[in-house]
């Protein structure tokens, strides 16, 4: 990948040198591969815009989102307060402590790839030599953003679904369903045309 290529996928160049990095380090080594991981990020983040989940929701969405979380009794309480949602929906979860704790927000999905709870925090810090529990900002920054991506795609095997083009179980082991899968999977198409010509 080079300079040009990335301005032709629309992503501001401050990304060239973290990808660049992000491909060596988790080994995502050919252009399927970095197309993949491309098109998947545009469509996570916004085109690489925007590196933290938005929990601003309405009352009505939170009890279509999290019915078992949220009720027309407490839906209210919580409307509209990023930080008490995640403390909420993300409590006792992925190595978050309790609702009190503070970690549903403090580990609130942030990077490329949402990087979300505890544990994966932790991991990822570990594997990044990066202190992700005393500053989880860093994953707001293109570096942070784009290694804690390169580290959740090398961990949940995607190099190989995208030598493979079995972009369906790609999707689902980002986020868990096939949400958005239309359109990442235009993203990818159009980040090989670039890369591969």
């Amino acid at each position: 990948m080079n300079v040009e290529q990335l301005h032709a996928l629309g992503i501001d160049a401050k990304w060239f040198d973290p990808l660049l990095e992000t491909f060596a380090r988790f080994d995502i080594s050919t252009p399927y591969r970095q197309a993949a991981f491309v098109g998947q990020c545009q469509h996570e983040s916004g085109n690489f815009k925007t590196l933290e989940e938005n929990l601003n929701y309405k009352a009505e969405s939170l009890i279509r989102t999290w019915p078992s979380r949220f009720d027309a009794e407490n839906a209210q309480e919580y409307a509209h307060n990023p930080e008490k949602i995640a403390n909420k929906v993300y409590a006792g979860r992925m190595g978050n402590g309790n609702e009190e704790s503070g970690d549903g927000w403090k580990y609130h999905g942030r990077g490329l790839i949402q990087l979300t709870g505890k544990d994966n925090y932790t991991l990822c810090g570990d594997a990044l030599m990066l202190d992700l529990l005393r500053d989880p900002e860093i994953l707001l920054t293109p570096q942070g953003a784009a290694l804690s991506a390169g580290w959740f795609w090398k961990k949940h095997g995607l190099n190989e679904c995208a030598e493979a083009k079995q972009y369906e179980l790609m999707t689902k082991r980002i986020n868990g369903g096939n949400l958005g899968l239309e359109d990442r999977i235009a993203k990818i198409d159009a980040a090989v045309n670039v890369l591969v010509g």
